[in-house]
């Protein structure tokens, strides 16, 4: 069963602005990377998850429930990290992450503090006077700390230094072990790459593929043909990099990381070709 089941989704606003038909299936346990840069529809498409958004034309679903007619009874539920997070800036972090707790009804801060601590946090200080990195682990751990089944993450880390991305990517990876079921919308490509099942790349609102990191780079293949000074030199060649030899030369294949893969579609007149 789907977790997350976005239908045709389309949300017009002029101009070439907006979704148009996307479509979006993310199946419980696994983890959906949502690519595409500023302005392309990933946050527009998260929004209507989070009922935040009633939809113009298509659906979305999360659990069987629709995202707009049940989005108090679906948000109850799930783990959120908005692109821009807005917080009680006189509020401490502490106080903060109570008023989350009691408006969840999280009667054992365990897991909170786990949260605090790996990300190396201390929620004492004013809100206001946090650096943005600080305010992303407050937004992290407030979107953990009650177990969610399902994690809806746009730009979770953003303002995180490498150490913080890399725990991030860690806790990711236990999440999924546990079954979550996760949408990350990422800039970070080696971030998407490590953790996601499945990535949809959104180009100008459209959903331009949608498909396995594997299945990706095999598509996106590369071959080349070597011509080396020898025979001999070149089963060496073929041997130490997994080519087909014939006579002096060789023949390998080569796949594509994803932010390669990513930019042949955002390649300007290259996509049209």
């Amino acid at each position: 069963m789907n977790a997350i089941n976005v239908q045709n989704l389309t949300r017009d606003y002029g101009l070439g602005k907006g979704i148009f038909d996307v479509s979006i299936q993310v199946e419980k346990g696994l983890i959906f990377g949502f690519l595409g840069p500023n302005g392309a529809g990933k946050t527009t498409t998260i929004r209507h998850l989070m009922g935040f958004i009633k939809p113009k034309a298509g659906s979305c679903q999360i659990d069987g429930l629709d995202c707009w007619k049940n989005r108090g009874q679906i948000q109850e539920r799930l783990g959120y990290i908005p692109g821009e997070i807005s917080f009680f800036d006189d509020m401490t972090g502490r106080e903060f992450l109570k008023f989350i707790s009691s408006y969840r009804n999280i009667r054992k801060e365990n897991r909170m503090q786990e949260m605090l601590e790996r990300f190396e946090l201390d929620p004492r200080g004013k809100i206001k006077k946090m650096s943005k990195g600080m305010k992303q682990k407050l937004g992290i751990v407030s979107a953990f700390m009650h177990d969610p089944s399902i994690l809806i993450l746009d730009e979770p880390t953003s303002g995180l230094d490498p150490l913080m991305q890399n725990r991030f990517v860690e806790l990711i990876a236990e999440e999924k072990k546990k079954g979550k079921t996760i949408l990350l919308s990422s800039h970070m490509f080696e971030e998407v790459e490590r953790t996601c099942d499945r990535i949809g790349i959104i180009r100008s609102g459209k959903l331009v593929t949608v498909d396995s990191v594997e299945t990706l780079r095999e598509r996106h293949m590369r071959t080349y043909t070597v011509c080396l000074d020898s025979p001999e030199t070149a089963a060496d060649f073929a041997r130490d990099f997994d080519g087909k030899c014939d006579g002096n030369h060789v023949t390998v294949a080569a796949k594509q990381s994803l932010e390669t893969i990513f930019m042949n579609y955002y390649g300007g007149e290259k996509i049209e070709e």
